[in-house]
């Protein structure tokens, strides 16, 4: 039976609608900073079957090409996938939504997720899904980020508090309760446990992403994820102070040669069909 969309769901569709572009020229070179280790968490290397769920702007898929792997990716958001089949050419790169994956049991031999699970509004539905499509033995690695958020992270949230900004209405408060999950090592390997995934284990990646002002700015400013939604849904005077705000606080991360070191913490997760 298909599952039920949640409001979360629905409104990640609207956030992300079209901004395959804006996210290329924002937060993905960030959200490629665990690509190495995820592959390696999930094995992939010439000749495994693996699938990239959300792949993004496909560099996750063109990471796990240039290993030799058999590579199918898929992503939610059209401007997306178009994007990925442009990243990795020698990928098949299709449209799918979770938690419904157009693929046959045990299809694959490794699933991997950078940055998915944060996405969804049903994440033990979302691994029953992946764990479904991996053969039985068939390895599984996912990132999300942490929970508190690093300094680096956080530094978007603080301009917009700080300019007292509202809510959109069409943006959720959160995952209902039962869906939720603490965001923490044991609280991510408890999530893979709950979904009959063995072997489950979690580490915590930590590190800088080095940036212009500029180009930090550019994601919010272009309505990527969460905080851009929440900084394009201000009125154009709350935008200027958030901007403002954003000037400030970039100060603490500046670098001597103009960028920014932004502290980020991100969960790795591994476990085994």
């Amino acid at each position: 039976m298909p599952v039920p969309t949640t409001a979360f769901d629905e409104s990640e569709r609207l956030i992300w609608a079209g901004r395959g572009p804006a996210y290329a020229d924002s937060f993905a070179k960030l959200c490629a900073h665990p690509v190495p280790r995820l592959l390696d968490a999930a094995g992939v290397g010439p000749g495994v079957r693996v699938l990239d769920v959300g792949t993004g702007s496909g560099t996750v898929a063109a990471a796990a090409c240039a290993r030799g792997a058999t590579v199918t990716a898929v992503d939610a958001e059209p401007t997306m996938v178009e994007l990925a089949g442009r990243t990795a050419p020698e990928a098949d790169v299709r449209l799918a939504v979770l938690p419904e994956l157009p693929f046959a049991d045990a299809e694959f031999d490794a699933v991997v997720a950078n940055f998915v699970l944060n996405h969804v509004g049903r994440p033990q539905d979302t691994l029953a899904e992946l764990r479904r499509v991996v053969r039985p033995g068939g390895r599984l690695a996912l990132t999300i980020w942490a929970a508190p958020p690093a300094a680096g992270q956080a530094l978007i949230g603080r301009a917009i508090q700080a300019a007292g900004a509202v809510r959109p209405p069409h943006l959720p408060a959160g995952l209902a309760a039962e869906d939720d999950f603490r965001r923490d090592e044991s609280g991510l390997t408890g999530l893979l446990r709950a979904a009959r995934l063995r072997e489950a284990e979690c580490g915590t990646l930590r590190w800088d992403h080095l940036a212009t002002p500029g180009e930090w700015w550019s994601g919010p400013a272009g309505g990527v994820a969460f905080g851009g939604q929440m900084v394009c849904g201000q009125t154009p005077q709350v935008q200027a102070e958030i901007k403002r705000h954003f000037d400030t606080l970039s100060a603490e991360f500046a670098t001597e040669n103009g960028l920014l070191a932004l502290p980020h913490a991100a969960l790795l997760a591994r476990a085994r069909h």
